[in-house]
């Protein structure tokens, strides 16, 4: 009897633990590299509302031939219509999760036209995420010149 009761208790306690388990490496890697997919859709469909989900709201972003802006500022400039994307692909991605921080790099490809003029860029890109409340969000992004 007694032994029924603690295999009970051990079988118990240990589907509690893996339910409280945090999420494995290979998960976070599966999860941004969705997050990943998800933000390049939302630049070539220009929704601010995605791309907003996935910015913590104390963001900021870097890239070549605009001043740093915040969340608020990336997002005006998306929605200005100033901007649009015929291609914005990424390539050699490497997700490197730290607990609940990660650091995603890779190739960013696009094609886009400002103000009727078609410009091509080739950047390196810096993503720095990190997870609050469970949920992925992107703190940093930083991206330069590729001049290979």
């Amino acid at each position: 009897m007694i032994a029924s009761v603690l295999c009970a208790v051990f079988v118990l306690t240990s589907a509690a633990a893996q339910e409280s388990a945090p999420a494995t490496g290979d998960d976070a890697v599966a999860t941004l590299t969705q997050l990943e997919t998800t933000w390049n859709q939302a630049h070539l469909q220009l929704d601010a509302a995605r791309l907003s989900a996935i910015f913590a709201d104390d963001a900021s972003v870097v890239v070549p031939g605009m001043p740093p802006m915040t969340k608020d500022q990336a997002l005006a400039f998306l929605r200005s219509g100033r901007m649009k994307f015929d291609r914005y692909e990424t390539s050699d991605i490497h997700v490197r999760p730290y607990g609940d921080a990660a650091v995603v790099t890779g190739r960013l490809q696009r094609t886009r036209t400002v103000n009727t003029q078609k410009v091509e860029d080739d950047w390196r890109f810096t993503k720095t995420y990190i997870r609050r409340g469970g949920t992925w969000k992107i703190v940093a992004f930083h991206a330069s010149s590729d001049n290979q």
